[in-house]
């Protein structure tokens, strides 16, 4: 893991520990997935390996026996199968492996796509797995790389050369912790390359490449924008409904993802124009643009990170009344908005829009989240009227 220390290793290993259902752990490529894995066990098969695929190929029984699960021990074997989701009948072999070999095996199966996104047709495995969706670093794994407790953590304070480090060259484990801006410039382009004319070709019907390319470049420049279907498909030269099924395709190799509008209508919040965030923002170059998009990323880390853990139902939202008003991101819990995060680059007064949905909506904290604002230790969820906070502080705590 590049030495990094990862909250998503002590989640895997209370997972073993705890569940008899298998992990399932999806996130964007080189993420650290397969390096976090393979040193939970040394019984690892790959799908894109030749000699792996043969093996899962000769049945359950051939696999499960190269875990160790016929070797009298005190716990139970545990076996990592990455890229599973590309064979054809994966669902139905995991289910053969669980159901027959539960007593004496853990398994985790990894994924750079999401593998929620291959349950058509219904999901045969429900009961037998538990979903975790893991997330470049952030300020919060920074600070503490273990399992969050609770879902809310005490302020501390991130070095300044960490805080300056995320925000330069972004979270992904290897280029911050290389460091270096042309290492960074490398590896975001082959990233792309591989998205693009590797996953994207292997893993779906998709045929119009270069549209996708396009598009995901048209993509690559509006993070933090609302998305217009009409106007994105003319850009490509494709239906609207191509332009949505194709943004799609890249949410769910990770490329970005989308925000939806709050509304407690949820037909009304799907008609509604959705804003896309890029996954990485260490390549956008509007200063703006990069902090509002880092906030996202945090926000989206910790609704799914809580999420995943069982400490509650969040999601993430954002703000845009009919009349013109909006706040950039809104925290939902269990249903029910939680707080309001405007994100700015220095300005400190606070927005009247926050102030007049903050009672409008009836939401307990809201935040307008200063990016130039120097640390301070205070707990930013003790208010409970609009507040302008400090982007270090606030991120502290989150996971």
């Amino acid at each position: 893991m590049n030495g990094i220390p990862r909250s998503y290793s002590d989640i895997v290993r209370r997972h073993l520990a705890k569940e008899r259902q298998m992990l399932f752990l999806s996130g964007p490529r080189q993420v650290g997935k397969t390096t976090l894995c393979r040193a939970m066990s040394p019984a690892y098969l790959n799908w894109d390996i030749a000699r792996d695929r043969e093996l899962i190929l000769s049945g359950e029984e051939a696999v499960a026996a190269k875990a160790g699960a016929e070797v009298a021990r005190p716990d139970k074997a545990v076996l990592v199968l990455d890229e599973i989701h590309r064979f054809p009948g994966w669902k139905r072999f995991l289910k053969g492996l669980f159901d027959g070999w539960e007593d004496r095996l853990k398994i985790i199966v990894t994924g750079s796509a999401r593998l929620d996104a291959y349950k058509r047709g219904g999901d045969s495995l429900m009961g037998r797995y538990f979903p975790h969706r893991m997330h470049p670093l952030s300020v919060g794994e920074l600070l503490r790389p273990v399992c969050p407790e609770e879902v809310l953590s005490p302020p501390r304070e991130l070095g300044r050369s960490e805080w300056e480090a995320l925000w330069t060259l972004g979270g992904f484990p290897e280029p911050f912790s290389r460091g270096e801006a042309a290492f960074l410039a490398r590896w975001r382009r082959l990233r792309f390359e591989q998205l693009v004319r590797e996953d994207i070709r292997k893993e779906t019907a998709v045929r119009e490449l270069d549209q996708i390319e396009a598009l995901a470049r048209i993509l690559s420049v509006r993070s933090g924008e609302q998305l217009t279907w009409a106007s994105l498909g003319k850009e490509v030269q494709a239906s609207d409904v191509t332009a949505r099924a194709w943004v799609a395709v890249l949410q769910s190799f990770f490329f970005g993802f989308l925000v939806k509008p709050w509304s407690r209508n949820v037909a009304s919040a799907i008609r509604k124009t959705p804003k896309w965030y890029l996954r990485d923002w260490s390549g956008i170059a509007d200063g703006g643009k990069r902090a509002e998009t880092m906030l996202a990323c945090h926000l989206l880390k910790a609704v799914h990170m809580w999420t995943d853990l069982g400490l509650g139902e969040f999601d993430l939202f954002y703000v845009r009344t009919r009349y013109g008003r909006k706040v950039d991101f809104l925290v939902s819990r269990d249903g029910g908005p939680w707080f309001l995060a405007e994100c700015k680059s220095a300005d400190t007064s606070i927005s009247p829009a926050m102030k007049s949905l903050q009672k409008e909506i009836g939401v307990p904290h809201a935040f307008q989240v200063v990016f130039d604002l120097p640390y301070a230790e205070t707990d930013v969820f003790g208010f409970d009227r609009p507040v302008a906070v400090s982007a270090r502080t606030f991120l502290s705590q989150l996971p």
